[in-house]
């Protein structure tokens, strides 16, 4: 993610409250529930950024709780998305 939706003053802007909220619930979900801790990249100073990259050598088990946890991420985003479409727009990046 890259970017302050400015929907508000800094401190009262829903929408990124709501996308920072989704975002590192998902993150904190992943340590928690697939007992493996991602790695994460953050600078709010240069645009809101925050990349979180898939840990390799997971069993099958905590394969499926991340992709059930990012999909869910996935769902809230896309709600904020369709209410706010003036501030957040998803673009959806896949690496080979």
């Amino acid at each position: 993610m890259t970017g302050h939706a400015e929907a508000g003053p800094y401190g009262s802007d829903i929408v990124c409250a709501g996308v920072s909220a989704l975002a590192i619930s998902t993150i904190n979900g992943i340590d928690a529930l697939a007992g493996v801790a991602p790695k994460v990249e953050a600078n709010e100073s240069e645009g809101g950024y925050l990349k979180m990259d898939v840990v390799s050598g997971l069993t099958q088990e905590q394969t499926n709780i991340e992709q059930i946890l990012l999909e869910n991420l996935l769902l809230g985003l896309q709600s904020i998305e369709t209410e706010n479409s003036e501030f957040i727009q998803i673009n959806t990046i896949t690496e080979k």
